[in-house]
C-alpha cells in the first residue's frame, strides 16, 4: 500500500484525478493519502446505518492529498462473514452512485493474499484494465505474486484485464534483484522498478501513524530505472 500511495500522489502531482479503492480488510490503502490512522469503512458505516443502502456516497468518500478521493471496502468482524464479498458490495455501491465520474485513474489495492473471488472483483469482473503486483524477494511474496498472476491468467479471456508488471520493493534478501527479474521472466512480464530499500525510509514505516507521505524521499535511494515500460493506461485507451 505505501508504493501504491506514493504511486498515486505522483500521478496526482501530474494533474490526475484518482479515486483509491482499499480492497483490504486493514483498510491501510489510503493512510498516507488522508494523513491519518484509518479511514471508515464502507462496511462499518453500513453497520452502523443499518445497511449501505442507508449509506450516502459523501459518507464514505474522503478527499486526501491533492483531491484524491479515498474510499475503503473494509471487512467483516473477525470470524465472521466473508471480506470479499464486502469488496463486492463497496465495488457495486460506488459504482450506483457515481463514485467514477470525473476520474482518471482508479486504483483497487487488493491484499497480496487473494484467498477467495471477492477478493478478485476487479480482476474477474472486468473492472480493471492493468494489474501492477508489488513483491519482494523473498519466498512468500513470490509465491504470492505467482497465485496472483494465476488469477490474472484464468480470467485473461473473458475481460480486457493484463499484468502491466512487477514493482519489487526491495527486502534485502540475497539475489533479489535476479531472483524478482527471474519471476518477472517466467510469468512472461517485465520487472518495470526495483525500489531500493534504506534505513531511513524503513525507520518512518515504522511509526505508521504520524499521517506523513513517503513520496518525497527520505535519504539516498533511489529506483533502479529498468526496461522500457510506457506506464499504465488511463480509462478508455486500448
Amino acid at each position: 500500500s505505501t508504493t501504491s500511495q506514493n504511486t498515486l500522489a505522483a500521478l496526482a502531482e501530474m494533474g490526475q484525478k484518482i479515486l483509491i479503492v482499499g480492497c483490504d480488510p486493514k483498510a491501510d490503502s489510503t493512510r498516507l493519502i488522508l494523513h491519518a490512522k484509518a479511514q471508515d469503512t464502507i462496511l462499518s458505516l453500513a453497520a452502523e446505518a443499518g445497511s449501505v443502502e442507508d449509506l450516502e456516497i459523501e459518507d464514505v468518500m474522503k478527499i486526501g492529498f491533492r483531491d484524491i478521493r479515498c474510499v475503503e471496502s473494509g471487512g467483516p468482524e473477525p470470524g465472521v462473514g466473508c471480506a470479499g464479498r464486502g469488496v463486492i458490495t463497496s465495488i457495486n455501491f460506488l459504482e450506483e452512485n457515481g463514485a467514477y465520474e470525473g476520474v482518471d485513474y482508479v486504483s483497487y489495492d487488493v491484499l497480496g493474499d487473494v484467498v477467495c473471488g471477492g477478493f478478485a472483483m476487479p480482476i474477474r469482473e472486468n473492472k480493471a484494465q492493468e494489474i501492477y503486483i508489488v513483491m519482494s524477494g523473498e519466498m512468500m511474496a513470490m509465491y504470492a505474486a505467482n497465485n496472483i498472476s494465476k488469477g490474472i491468467l484464468k480470467y485473461a479471456n473473458s475481460g480486457g484485464v493484463r499484468l502491466g508488471g512487477l514493482v519489487c520493493n526491495e527486502r534485502k534478501t540475497d539475489k533479489e534483484l535476479e531472483l524478482a527479474e527471474s519471476l518477472a521472466k517466467k510469468l512472461g512480464t517485465t520487472l518495470i522498478h526495483f525500489v531500493p530499500r534504506d534505513n531511513i525510509r524503513s525507520a518512518r514505516r515504522t511509526a505508521p501513524h504520524d499521517g506523513h507521505r513517503i513520496r518525497p524521499g527520505f535519504g539516498p535511494s533511489r529506483p533502479i530505472p529498468l526496461a522500457g515500460h510506457q506506464g499504465p493506461r488511463q480509462q478508455g485507451q486500448g
